[in-house]
């Protein structure tokens, strides 16, 4: 065999071979879209409870905003869990953040995101109840964490 048919050969092998890790790299696209929600709401969810030394004191406001994602995580988990999906099969967060002020933002930002994403047509009807509350409860969290965003006049 030649080095150019060699060559040939070997880039062959590696295409097939790579193929299937280019097609796991974007894995969570192919998910239902309460798996993108349930990432925004672990990202939002930290972004309100990271504290910097410099940052004030967390407001009530926030403690709700903290409460209301879990309990929205906890129901769309709950509606995975009987959609049969993978609950660790989430798409990745960015966990890139700024000062209190941006972090609050941005949480804002990722509960609308997820309030958008459950918000799509249910199949399931066992999964309705979770959806609901889970909507229910995302909307508590961005009510509270506007909330906390105008009780430190940002």
């Amino acid at each position: 065999m030649t080095l150019g048919k060699f060559a040939l050969t070997l880039a062959a092998f590696a295409a097939v071979s790579l193929a299937p890790l280019a097609a796991q790299a974007q894995w969570w696209q192919q998910h239902p879209a309460y798996l993108h929600a349930m990432s925004d709401l672990r990202q939002a969810y930290w972004l309100i409870q990271h504290r910097d030394l410099r940052d004030p004191v967390a407001k009530i406001e926030e403690q709700r905003a903290s409460g209301a994602i879990r309990a929205a995580y906890q129901n769309l988990k709950d509606a995975s869990i009987l959609d049969n999906k993978d609950i660790d099969a989430q798409p990745p967060s960015d966990m890139t953040f700024g000062d209190h002020r941006g972090r609050l933002h941005r949480a804002l930002d990722l509960l609308r995101d997820a309030h958008n994403e459950v918000n799509r047509e249910e199949d399931d009807p066992a999964a309705r109840g979770f959806k609901q509350r889970a909507l229910h409860n995302i909307d508590q969290a961005a009510g509270a964490t506007d909330a906390a965003l105008h009780a430190w006049n940002f």
